[in-house]
């Protein structure tokens, strides 16, 4: 009986520590069409956000959407000669965790080339 009670004494006084999670995250989606212009972009960014001694997840990179489309190179005569088009877009994922209001404002200060969307959410 003494056994059995010190063995539920150790399962009771097992605790588990949680950890904290980050209060905030400020995730930043960069897209473009030219994979070189994106590349350079992103590291603006991180170097601005390593500036201020932020803690940075990523450039983590996305798939690469590409469309393509099919057009006929002559409208009445020649049907089976095509030529096609693709357009490929390149993203990459960058996330800020714990943002000080330093880091947003010189992020939204922050001169990117044409041609780069940036989406930017706090979770």
């Amino acid at each position: 009986m003494v056994e059995s009670t010190l063995k539920k004494e150790k399962k009771t006084t097992k605790t588990r520590v949680k950890k904290e999670e980050p209060i905030s995250k400020l995730r930043i989606r960069v897209m473009a069409y030219e994979s070189k212009v994106l590349d350079l972009s992103v590291k603006q960014i991180i170097d601005t956000a390593l500036r201020y001694d932020a803690k940075i997840v990523g450039p983590i990179p996305l798939p690469t959407e590409i469309k393509k489309w099919t057009v006929n190179r002559s409208p009445f005569v020649y049907k089976n000669a095509r030529e096609q088009f693709e357009m490929r877009v390149h993203r990459r994922v960058i996330d800020i965790i714990n943002p000080s209001p330093k880091i947003m404002d010189s992020l939204t200060n922050l001169s990117l080339p044409s041609g780069v969307n940036i989406d930017v959410k706090i979770i």
